[in-house]
């Protein structure tokens, strides 16, 4: 978790997921998600047309994702296209659309290894566009990180041999399991990679891919419906970040925050998949 985060209050609990799940204002954020996925789980199009609210929601998350990164095409844009490599926005798009795909196969290695998931989101992210020896593999000492999100900079980059640590710490936590709920697991794991960096590139879209794995591993997403992507990038790349340095400042109130805003975002995106549901049944989509 965050660096400053403490994950052994005094109240003597050992599941510190859990500890932030019980943060003032957290509760509230779980439950209004959890209604707000109910809504859109119960929607009489989800019956027979779930694959195409599915398929439609990956699409507005994978814009969403590389909106954050530096690319904002419009969604018809993104459909008309089929070549992604013309240049840096198209890479950005492009890597955005497999991580999507990639995402929903993974869910079995990633509660086995969730570092090896990590690996495998990085190499598909580059799919050739970065140098070879530090695609699929967290950085070492003396290599770059690209950072196409403007201001991220300002929170300290962790050196590798943090960027191991911490990375252990967090595949420790995931897999001995949590009480928490799914929007606080996610938060962190989202948080936490976007803090640490671990790879040299692609380290934003691919936080959001295992925030993804996360929610629908969970049970709280199951199908994929729910495209967090799309909530984080209409609530603004500033606020983001915003919300993203109190996550990186481990304080109580900086954590809660961090997960009110993956809250919201998530909310943003059921909204945006009842809408699908809606046009669905109006036959304009």
């Amino acid at each position: 978790m965050a660096k400053n985060a403490d994950p052994s209050p005094a109240t003597g609990q050992t599941d510190p997921l859990a500890v932030l799940g019980a943060l003032p204002g957290v509760p509230e954020s779980v439950d209004s998600v959890r209604q707000a996925v109910d809504k859109v789980y119960g929607h009489r199009v989800m019956r027979r047309r779930s694959n195409e609210v599915a398929s439609e929601a990956a699409l507005r998350g994978a814009r969403g994702s590389a909106a954050l990164a530096g690319a904002d095409w419009p969604l018809e844009e993104i459909r008309r296209r089929s070549d992604f490599s013309a240049d840096d926005d198209a890479r950005t798009v492009g890597a955005a659309l497999r991580l999507t795909a990639e995402s929903g196969q993974l869910l079995s290695v990633w509660r086995q290894s969730p570092v090896q998931a990590l690996a495998r989101l990085h190499l598909v992210a580059a799919g050739g566009a970065a140098d070879e020896p530090t695609v699929g593999r967290p950085r070492v000492a003396g290599e770059k990180v690209d950072e196409p999100l403007v201001g991220i900079a300002e929170i300290p980059l962790p050196e590798p041999a943090e960027v191991a640590a911490r990375l252990d710490g967090l595949t420790g936590l995931l897999r001995a399991g949590s009480a928490a709920p799914a929007l606080v697991v996610a938060a962190v794991v989202h948080g936490e990679l976007l803090c640490l960096r671990p790879f040299g590139s692609f380290n934003g879209p691919v936080a959001r891919a295992a925030e993804r794995i996360v929610l629908v591993g969970s049970g709280l997403d199951p199908k994929s419906i729910c495209p967090a992507e799309v909530g984080h990038a209409e609530l603004g790349r500033a606020g983001y970040l915003k919300a993203l340095e109190g996550y990186a400042s481990g304080t109580p109130e900086g954590m809660a925050e961090w997960i009110g805003h993956c809250g919201r975002a998530l909310e943003l995106g059921v909204r945006e998949s009842v809408a699908v549901c809606e046009a669905l049944q109006r036959g304009a989509a």
